[in-house]
């Protein structure tokens, strides 16, 4: 098998779905683990079985999760269906279950006290994440126009599930804004003496908006340092820096306080919920500015909160 020919294939096949650029490298890595795995020579090889062999292999050999595991199966399945029609619908592979578990929650102070170890940009990322709820991807991912200081609100555009939702904005982030806004324009400047200045957009938007991909508001809130080759369309652009970079910061903010607790950039926003239901916030409220499409996943919020025993008292309490 011409595994190029055959990944391009998959490739073409995500690009007209408008799949996300992180959907589509892992994708293309199962598939590619997939192919080498069973080493087919023809596509006329592939069978349904195969997909059975390959999660049974990733499950007892390679002991990966059940997440892990779902995302292999997703990805085969897919090439499956659009690129080779091949019927998968009486696969006998279940759906791994993923545990249902608690999520690590910080308290208001022990958040603010690894904020004020942040610096610079990544001081303002964890104000986002952890004043407005936001994934990473989603504080990453936002640019000039998403930011509106004048009624505190954020847009996020196209978030998981490909929702647009409105966050709120912290009245304390606007100074670190400011300044972010200034080092963007500056930089945005010098991009345009270059010959450069256009701004990292999705899969084919350049062509639609042309020119004005080179207008300040489409620049990232956090550009990366340096200019790259837009992945799809080709073209010379600055995308916004990696999240690797904010991890190892957040990373070192908490290794300078006593804090225990696992800390990710993800624990900021199960602490805005549960900050939020503690504080008396309607869940369905919760719910429309985490961008959750069922109650039923913001209600694990009410679980760590303790809001689901309120009233009730341990027998060990009672006089």
């Amino acid at each position: 098998m011409k595994n190029a020919g055959y990944l391009g294939t998959i490739r073409e096949q995500i690009r007209v779905r408008h799949y996300s650029y992180q959907t589509e490298k892992s994708y293309l890595y199962w598939n590619r683990y997939f192919i080498r795995h069973f080493q087919f020579s023809s596509a006329k090889q592939i069978a349904p079985s195969h997909i059975e062999q390959f999660l049974t292999f990733l499950a007892n050999k390679k002991q990966v999760s059940s997440s892990t595991q779902q995302q292999a199966l997703c990805a085969l399945v897919f090439a499956f269906k659009h690129v080779l029609a091949i019927n998968t619908d009486d696969l006998q592979f279940p759906y791994a279950k993923p545990p249902s578990r608690i999520p690590q929650v910080l308290e208001d102070s022990e958040a603010k006290l690894i904020i004020e170890r942040l610096t610079g940009k990544y001081k303002l990322l964890g104000i986002l994440l952890y004043g407005a709820g936001l994934r990473l991807t989603e504080a990453l991912s936002l640019r000039i126009k998403d930011i509106d200081t004048h009624n505190q609100t954020l847009f996020i555009y196209r978030g998981k599930g490909k929702k647009d939702r409105v966050c709120i904005l912290p009245k304390m982030a606007n100074e670190l804004i400011d300044k972010q806004f200034n080092y963007v324009r500056q930089t945005h400047l010098t991009d345009l003496s270059k010959g450069l200045g256009t701004a990292s957009l999705p899969a084919s938007l350049i062509k639609k908006f042309g020119t004005s991909a080179k207008l300040l508001h489409w620049q990232y809130l956090f550009p990366s340092i340096h200019c790259t080759l837009h992945p799809v369309d080709g073209y010379i652009c600055r995308h916004h820096i990696d999240p690797t970079t904010f991890r190892k910061a957040l990373q070192k903010a908490v290794s300078k306080t006593s804090i225990t607790k696992r800390v990710t950039a993800h624990t900021f926003r199960h602490s805005f919920a549960t900050n939020l239901l503690k504080r008396g916030h309607d869940i369905r409220t919760v719910q429309e500015l985490l961008g959750h499409n069922d109650v039923k996943t913001t209600q694990i919020y009410t679980h760590v909160s303790g809001l689901h025993q309120t009233g009730v008292l341990s027998p060990m309490d009672i006089k």
